[in-house]
This record gives structure tokens, sequence and C-alpha cells, in this order.
């Protein structure tokens, strides 16, 4: 099973690595700080063994690497992965940014039912099923997470089953939530978030989010 060091440092932008697995252009290794799609938030970009990574993607608990058409490398060989951190940087901020309105939005409207989200390095979404706007929500939610970001509060993340490599998040006082994905250290680098309202047809909300830098 590939062991996910992007969950135990997710600031961590380079590792060695040993391949387990080789099928044509598909790799799978030991180890890895590579984030494959998942939960909505996008796969990183980077390189392993001098290879741009083409595609990422779970298996079952294990990922599974996309190599460019004729790479070189076979089962044992030792290679460096490098992911792109400006990248990296803005989903982890962008990720949680999105979680942080998804559990404000259940706060100020119980019961709404989340149907869909993506996060993506320029901005982020959410969709609700709801027929009615949530653009009157905005001002409250703006302002509780400029008091979250200012507050500077841990972001603490875990296991809540080892075995089936389930993760949460937790900030004390504020929130808990199951989610896979890559996280900061703290609320106060997620900096300040801007948020816009689209129509997607009846019964549907979305709400994009971007970052002010």
């Amino acid at each position: 099973m590939t062991r996910k060091i992007f969950w135990d440092d997710p600031y961590r932008t380079t590792l060695d690595a040993v391949v387990t697995r080789v099928n044509g252009d598909l790799i799978q290794v030991d180890s890895t700080i590579f984030f494959a799609f998942s939960g909505g938030q996008e796969s990183d970009a980077g390189s392993f063994g001098g290879y741009p990574v083409v595609k990422a993607e779970k298996r079952g608990l294990d990922i599974a690497y996309t190599l460019p058409h004729g790479h070189t490398l076979r089962v044992g060989d030792v290679a460096t992965w490098q992911i792109d951190w400006a990248r990296r940087y803005r989903l982890m901020r962008l990720h949680f940014a999105a979680e942080m309105v998804l559990q404000l939005v259940y706060r100020l409207r119980p019961g709404i039912e989340r149907i869909g989200a993506h996060i993506s390095q320029d901005k982020a979404r959410i969709d609700f099923a709801s027929d009615v706007s949530l653009l009157s929500l905005f001002a409250e939610i703006e302002l509780t997470a400029v008091d979250l970001t200012k507050r500077d509060l841990p972001i603490v993340t875990d296991f809540s089953d080892v075995r089936a490599q389930r993760r949460f998040w937790k900030v004390d006082g504020f929130a808990t939530m199951a989610c896979g994905g890559t996280h900061p250290r703290s609320t106060g680098e997620i900096g300040a978030v801007k948020l816009k309202r689209k129509n997607r047809g009846k019964g549907k909300e979305r709400i994009e989010i971007t970052l002010a830098e």
C-alpha cells in the first residue's frame, strides 16, 4: 500500500520513493507526496524521476500514476518526487476555505444538502440543493471567515479509521469534518476570501470561493 506522505507533511515538496509496480505507462510506488484527485480536490502537478506526471488516480487504497510513454523506470528503481509547491499551497488554502464556507452554510441553513464540490488552483466551488438564493448569507459568512483567519487557529488532521484510511480535520470551537485532502496548519494561512453566487438552474445554488491574494 502506498504511504501517503502528503498527509503526514503536506508542506513537503520532494521525496525519494521506490517503484513497486510498472504496467506500461502506469506505475505505483511505496510512498508519495503527490496527491491524487479526491473529494473534489484536483491532483497535484509535478514529476517523478524527472518525468512529468500525466495523471494521478486513486485505486482502492493505492494510487496509480501515469507517466509519459517511453519512460524507463522499472520495479525496484529509486526516484525522486518533485511537486509544484505554488499549486499545492493554493489548493490547500482553497480547500480549507471551501470547507470553512460549507460549515458556515450548514450552520446558517440547517438541513441544506451539498450536491457537489470542486477545488482547483484558481477557485473552489460548492453546489447546494436549494430553491432559495444563498446570497443573503454572504455577509455573515465573510465576517465569520475573517474572524477565523485572524484568530489563526490550528487545523488538526488525523485518521478516524486507520485501516480504511479515513481522515478528518478539526478546528476547536468551530467544526470537525471528514476529509482526506491536504490542509494548511492554521486558519491564518487562508487569508481573506471572496464569494460569488451562481444559479445553476431550478433548485440548485453554487457558491464560488476565491482567495484575495
